[in-house]
């Protein structure tokens, strides 16, 4: 029997991009920390402390966990259809993560920030993990939750960044200078700086101490093993548990944010800069990673509690739209917001209050939610969502809606 689309997914993943439109948006796409003072104007009043509290808490490196985990679930799916149909996929979803790379690497000009090129690069290593006994892949993600990759990058490295020479601090002359590009630049020179200095400050990002990529492995783990056992499938037979877990997910993420503060404390730095010599440092990064990880996992018990019921799923699934045409909606909101913030665009990078950048990314979502939903009355798949299948399959797929 033909399986259809888990509507719950295709919501739960336009819920995750919404959060990641306002997170990049209040942090104007900087991808990068800024220079000392240049974004004094963002914070002007309580409405802009508020909002920054609000997406520190809730939304800063949890929607992007989320949407992390939601592609591990998509290469399980496509992994685990292939499979009932006697196929194998590896090789198809080899040269579908190639074609994701290309379609990245594009998105990256725009914005070092980027997601997909790690995402393509990260997913090969998916592959061997899709026919590992569930064990072996709950005690990879242990591992690397528990800030396994950072530690062994800070004993052999320290501090340093890795690729790009390029020290962590807003003092440096090189984060001066790509500040005044995205800031004041051309297009061109922004797409330079990306894709030059800036692929490499990305790679310290993700393989250095702050150790982004081996979480977002984790949370591709994650996603593969809520695949494995069916979760997205049968989490309506399973409220009460799904609701114990959402008690005891948010104990588990005040107690983390609480012993992050204690080590932060312990290491005997004042203030708003923050030396990553020491490893304490490191173990205080390992907690407040692992307090994105529950409160990622607050955020999945609470929207599938509220889409249990009636009304809840009615309101939940006009976000299926958005998340079935993500890649789309994320490579466009990404023009559209370095368009409004750059400088070879409108240039208001810096000089918005936080509650106005909040305000717009809402504006970006309820936009893009409504395109969506007119675009897939009228054709099958979101434009980049077309392309990708049909050169993943070396065919033509039919775009247009027929009858």
């Amino acid at each position: 029997m033909k399986k259809g689309r888990i509507h719950s997914v295709d919501a739960l993943r336009g819920f995750a991009l919404a959060g990641i439109v306002i997170v990049h948006m209040v942090e104007n796409y900087v991808g990068s920390l800024p220079p000392a003072d240049a974004m004094a104007a963002v914070n002007q009043g309580i409405p802009d402390s508020i909002v920054e509290g609000f997406i520190s808490l809730f939304l800063r490196g949890k929607f992007f966990a989320l949407f992390s985990f939601l592609f591990g679930l998509s290469f399980f799916i496509q992994m685990d259809k292939a499979t009932e149909k006697g196929k194998r996929f590896e090789g198809r979803f080899l040269w579908r993560l190639i074609l994701l790379f290309a379609i990245g690497a594009f998105h990256h000009l725009f914005y070092r920030g980027d997601i997909l090129t790690i995402y393509a690069l990260l997913g090969v290593l998916l592959i061997p993990f899709y026919r590992l006994e569930t064990k072996w892949i709950l005690a990879v993600t242990a591992l690397l939750f528990l800030g396994l990759g950072r530690y062994v990058v800070f004993a052999l490295f320290g501090d340093q960044p890795i690729f790009s020479g390029v020290p962590f601090d807003p003092e440096n002359p090189y984060i001066i200078a790509y500040f005044e590009i995205i800031k004041n630049g051309s297009l061109l020179k922004v797409f330079t700086i990306n894709a030059t200095e800036g692929s490499l400050m990305k790679l310290d990002f993700q393989l250095g101490v702050f150790g982004r990529g081996y979480l977002t492995f984790a949370f591709f783990l994650l996603g593969l093993y809520a695949g494995k056992f069916r979760f997205f499938e049968n989490f309506r037979d399973n409220r009460k548990k799904v609701l114990k877990g959402l008690y005891w997910f948010i104990g588990l993420f005040i107690l983390s944010v609480a012993l992050t503060i204690l080590l932060f404390s312990f290491s005997g730095q004042e203030g708003d800069s923050i030396s990553f010599d020491s490893w304490i440092v490191m173990f205080a990064l390992t907690a407040f990673d692992l307090s994105n990880l529950f409160m990622t996992f607050v955020l999945i018990a609470g929207f599938l509690l509220i889409y249990m019921k009636p009304k809840g799923e009615s309101f939940l699934n006009t976000f299926a739209p958005y998340g079935r045409m993500a890649l789309t909606n994320y490579v466009a909101q990404t023009i559209i917001g370095t368009f409004i913030l750059y400088g070879w665009g409108l240039g208001y990078l810096g000089d918005l209050r936080n509650i106005y950048t909040f305000l717009m990314g809402i504006v970006i979502i309820m936009l893009q939610m409504i395109v969506s939903r007119w675009w897939l009355q009228e054709f099958k798949y979101g434009p980049l969502e077309w392309g990708w299948r049909s050169l993943t399959y070396f065919k033509v797929f039919p775009f247009k809606k027929t009858g």
